[in-house]
């Protein structure tokens, strides 16, 4: 441990952001080694800045470390400049809280966020010093863990991880420590560990799952090989938020996150059901904070951080019922602290401008909505329930209260899109522009994102097949074209290559592990980043291992198919799904939710 400290010193005055990996910074968690039971590395498989604003981290640094016999320390994704001293000194990768190499840790667990970050996962291992393959570990070596939104369909990282925790994990995560606790007192084996373990809630063990193929190499179904586990998975749920840990005295960094300020969560799940999106399946049921405990966090987190600004976070966070109230609530509790609330995710409504009128207090920058398609009835397919009433409602009070800048959202390849329904985009913002830029205090400023549609296993639009490449082109071509002509308007869009191979990998399965290694032996890695991602080398990869990277991303599934993630249950009934994408299909709502 000390030899790793001595030597990192040299090595971080050659790289930039040194502040990355020195792990000293306010409210890190510092604990003897050999007075814990269990030690685990928390690992995020991108760069510090990224990870460190993930609040999953927060909450299980905060659930885990708050056991004395317990330890988790963080380690990120190293950036390029980094990996390439560690590998030319032989540095193993280490821990930011006591440059203890991976090796030495009891477990090691990756966030999964999203699918871009795959091939880190794979050089994290192999700068560890670790066998990529759980098969290849010995019983000597960490366990492999994985949780997060991808884990809901784990396979094509399956081969690497000896298990996932499917769910919500700051009770499961400690439960499962204490488990293991006693396994390492009894000397028992790892493969005994691992089935006392696959009897655990929301504890998924790929090697006692086979995937079974057709003739044709058709996934026919994935059948349990050890008839003492669970033949279906269920996620964990945590009940009670209020009596859930919640970290009040976060890690704070030096440098500049992604998301760099304080962070109250105010409810899990989302009612509104809109068709494409996971999160709002994966997270249900709704279930909400007390004002109290919420106002209760809010003090202790920006009494032990000083970050001026709070944020309330959730998936449509004006949804809290009397949001209104809990905002002046909290703004009288941190009276004379200077902390101005804000909330990151806004109906596209009227209340949600008045709401974020009052947050900013005079400070408008510009507001952020999301109407996803630019047609009703687009938007009915998606759920999407907003009236281009509603959008104009909202923009023009918006721009009354003095707002001058805009930031819209939108997607192509929705199911049942049409050129026509792309051209509307051009259309809507076109109007907009015409409608406000005489109107507002300013010079109007209006920024349009377009990304493309991705199908999610858990979702109603879990069989519906991406567009052809070719096609994601051609819409894109659509946009650029129609927005060249229109002077004011800023458009971005997500690139074709990189949100097919999201879409490969979001509906894949274990035979996709082999095109994985293969592309980060060539080189693929921090996927996530224009500067670093190379289609060229993926490409290379799917033609020397064979794999047809459409045969994934642009299927179409049928109801009687089996998804790679049938054995794994998000909570909300297949049934239900498959109702909902029928009715995606006739542009009608149940009216109800799950």
């Amino acid at each position: 441990m000390t030899l790793i400290k001595d030597r990192l010193e040299s090595v971080l005055k050659k790289v930039q952001k040194p502040a990355r990996y020195l792990g000293n910074e306010w409210n890190a968690v510092h604990k003897e080694h050999h007075k814990t039971a269990v030690k685990m590395a928390f690992a995020f498989p991108d760069l510090y800045e990224v990870g460190m604003s993930n609040q999953g981290l927060k909450i299980l640094y905060e659930s885990v470390n708050a056991h004395n016999n317990l330890l988790m320390e963080r380690v990120f994704a190293p950036a390029v400049d980094m990996e390439a001293e560690m590998r030319k000194q032989n540095l193993p990768l280490f821990s930011l809280e006591s440059a203890t190499p991976l090796a030495e840790f009891d477990l090691i667990g990756f966030s999964l966020q999203y699918e871009l970050s795959y091939t880190n996962v794979l050089n994290m291992l192999d700068l560890a010093g670790l066998p990529l393959f759980s098969s290849e570990r010995n019983d000597n070596d960490p366990l492999v863990i994985g949780g997060g939104p991808c884990s809901f369909n784990p396979e094509p990282l399956a081969p690497f991880f000896d298990l996932f925790i499917l769910g919500e994990s700051e009770e499961a995560l400690p439960a499962l420590l204490l488990n293991l606790a006693a396994y390492k007192e009894s000397g028992r084996n790892r493969r005994d560990m691992l089935k006392r373990f696959s009897a655990m809630a929301g504890v998924y063990v790929p090697d006692f799952f086979d995937p079974l193929y057709n003739e044709s190499g058709v996934l026919e179904r994935v059948k349990k090989n050890d008839s003492t586990v669970p033949a279906r998975v269920v996620k964990n749920t945590v009940s009670n938020l209020d009596g859930a840990p919640y970290p009040t005295a976060p890690v704070v960094p030096y440098i500049q996150t992604v998301h760099d300020r304080a962070v109250v969560e105010l409810f899990r799940g989302c009612a509104r059901g809109c068709r494409f999106c996971q999160a709002g399946y994966i997270f249900r049921p709704v279930r909400r904070r007390s004002p109290e405990k919420i106002i209760s966090i809010a003090k202790d987190l920006t009494a032990a951080t000083g970050y001026d600004e709070l944020s309330l976070s959730s998936l449509s966070s004006s949804d809290y019922p009397q949001v209104d109230e809990l905002i002046k609530e909290i703004d009288q509790a941190l009276r004379g602290d200077k902390v101005r609330c804000s909330l990151p995710s806004l109906r596209l409504d009227s209340y949600s401008v008045e709401l974020a009128d009052r947050l900013h207090q005079g400070r408008r920058s510009s507001l952020t909505f999301a109407p996803e398609a630019a047609t009703e009835r687009l938007r009915k397919v998606i759920k999407k329930n907003i009236s281009e009433d509603d959008i104009y409602t909202a923009l023009s009070d918006a721009v009354a209260a003095g707002w001058q800048g805009f930031k819209l959202y939108f997607m192509i390849g929705l199911p049942t899109e049409t050129n026509e329904d792309v051209e509307a985009i051009v259309t809507m913002c076109r109007d907009i522009r015409d409608r406000y830029r005489g109107r507002v205090r300013g010079t109007l400023k209006l920024s349009v994102s377009v990304a493309t549609f991705v199908p999610k296993a858990n979702t109603p639009f879990q069989w519906e097949p991406q567009l052809s490449f070719q096609e994601i082109i051609e819409r894109q071509q659509i946009l650029i074209d129609g927005f060249r002509k229109i002077q004011g308007i800023d458009l971005s869009w997500h690139d074709a290559e990189t949100s097919f191979l999201e879409a490969v990998f979001a509906r894949g399965d274990r035979r996709l592990a082999l095109l994985l290694e293969k592309a980060w032996r060539l080189g693929c890695r921090l996927d996530g980043w224009s500067e670093h991602f190379s289609f060229d080398l993926w490409q290379q990869a799917f033609k020397e291992t064979g794999i047809n990277g459409e045969a994934y991303a642009n299927r179409r599934f049928s109801y009687d198919d089996c998804l790679p993630w049938d054995h794994l249950d998000c909570g909300t009934d297949k049934e239900y799904f498959i109702r909902e994408h029928k009715l995606a299909y006739s542009c009608q709502d149940d009216g109800g939710s799950n």
